[in-house]
């Protein structure tokens, strides 16, 4: 079942986005975050109506997804980028491509035109699931990012919508 994001939520968000710290390439960062951090990304959310669904699975928190703008300037007001992230014990579901498929309905419904998802490149599973539900790929910015003792390359991707 996917829905809104509550409160209550927050503590599974977290351990989802700090695994995917901590044990991907997903996130260019280095340290978890911790819970007030997630609080105020979440309360800052819902200021700007920007949704956060979950993915509920027997009652348990374990995925999560949301958008926001791609680039702050006017111009690129109709245009938004996406994350996804799922717990690591169950990806492979099809859970990312629910969520992915719930995060194009609203945008499509909110107006954007297009929807920018930048990946790790050597993510080929979250690529796959991008250019199954018609992102195109964009180009390669190489050598972007440096973690697990090795450069890394982010991908673009991008979805126009009708």
């Amino acid at each position: 079942m996917i829905r809104h994001a509550q409160q209550t939520d927050l503590q599974a968000i977290l351990a989802i986005y700090n695994d995917a710290i901590l044990n991907t390439t997903a996130v260019y960062t280095y340290e978890p975050v911790t819970l007030a951090e997630r609080e105020v990304w979440f309360y800052s959310k819902l200021e700007k109506a920007e949704p956060v669904f979950v993915y509920v699975k027997n009652g348990k928190v374990v995925g999560f997804a949301t958008y926001g703008p791609f680039r702050n300037w006017v111009a690129y007001q109709y245009t938004v980028e996406h994350s996804i992230y799922v717990a690591p014990e169950t990806r492979h579901e099809g859970i990312a491509s629910q969520l992915l498929t719930k995060l194009i309905d609203e945008i499509t419904k909110n107006n954007f035109k297009t929807i920018v998802a930048g990946i790790d490149a050597s993510n080929v599973g979250s690529i796959k699931l991008h250019q199954k539900y018609g992102f195109e790929a964009c180009g390669n910015i190489k050598c972007v990012g440096y973690k697990f003792e090795q450069w890394l390359d982010l991908a673009f991707y991008q979805l126009i919508l009708k």
